[in-house]
């Protein structure tokens, strides 16, 4: 389920929909698992409850997932899926903003200080990848619970969410972390990503037990932070 290639790993499914229908059906079903969480535990969550709720019968549930570990797994698939594509949507329009500025700039001759990229650079794009995070943390229905990887009991193995995690963004940043090919470099990158990726999990967590919403001086330190580490590697 973890790889460190920066690929998406195929999400733990016994069947992929192949007509429109049938992914509409899966689509319900891990809404249905999403709201759930918002209202129960995951000890409390059941596959029959599940089918209750997105009004299909149980065994549209089993036809994809065999319990609902796997639902679970699947819904923090869903939830990565979405955040990168938040802030894929959120550096482009900042990368038009930017290179509007930028053309009004040239045309009254003055300078412009955006990124190589034409947006704000790994700064900016570290900012928005925390403000994504908020956001689904206050808004996504089950993200709270679920986030990018499924909660299971204290016994058992450990999964590595994070590894998964730190890929996809250092992935989807190439453009404005500006890394050449030497090999030695991009590993020095994947592991610093990795350790950024874990620091601000904990302390994002530490933000959310001291307020519901997120206490904002722990975000804003927790920003400070990745900016001063990941300087290291990127400037």
């Amino acid at each position: 389920m973890i790889g460190q290639d920066g690929g998406v790993p195929i999400p733990p499914l016994r069947r992929h929909p192949v007509q429109r229908r049938s992914a509409e059906r899966l689509g319900r079903i891990l809404d249905a698992c999403a709201e759930l969480l918002d209202e129960i535990s995951y000890e409390e969550l059941s596959t029959r409850a599940v089918a209750e709720r997105a009004n299909v019968p149980i065994g549209s549930v089993y036809r994809f997932f065999s319990n609902k570990r796997a639902m679970a797994e699947a819904l923090a698939h869903r939830n990565l899926d979405e955040y990168a594509a938040r802030i894929t949507r959120r550096l482009a329009a900042s990368a038009s903003a930017s290179a509007s500025a930028s053309a009004s700039a040239s045309d009254s001759g003055s300078g412009s200080g955006s990124g190589p990229d034409g947006g704000g650079g790994w700064r900016e794009a570290m900012d928005v990848v925390v403000d994504e995070y908020l956001a689904m943390k206050r808004g996504a229905p089950g993200f709270a619970l679920i986030e990018f990887g499924h909660p299971v009991p204290a016994t058992a193995p450990p999964e590595q969410p994070n590894h998964l995690v730190a890929d996809r963004l250092r992935t989807l940043l190439a453009d404005r972390l500006g890394t050449g090919g030497d090999e030695a470099a991009e590993e020095r990158l994947r592991v610093a990503f990795l350790l950024a990726v874990e620091a601000a999990d904990a302390l994002l967590r530490l933000a959310f037990r001291v307020d519901p919403e997120g206490d904002p001086a722990i975000v804003a330190e927790t920003k400070e932070l990745l900016r001063a580490y990941l300087a290291r590697v990127l400037d």
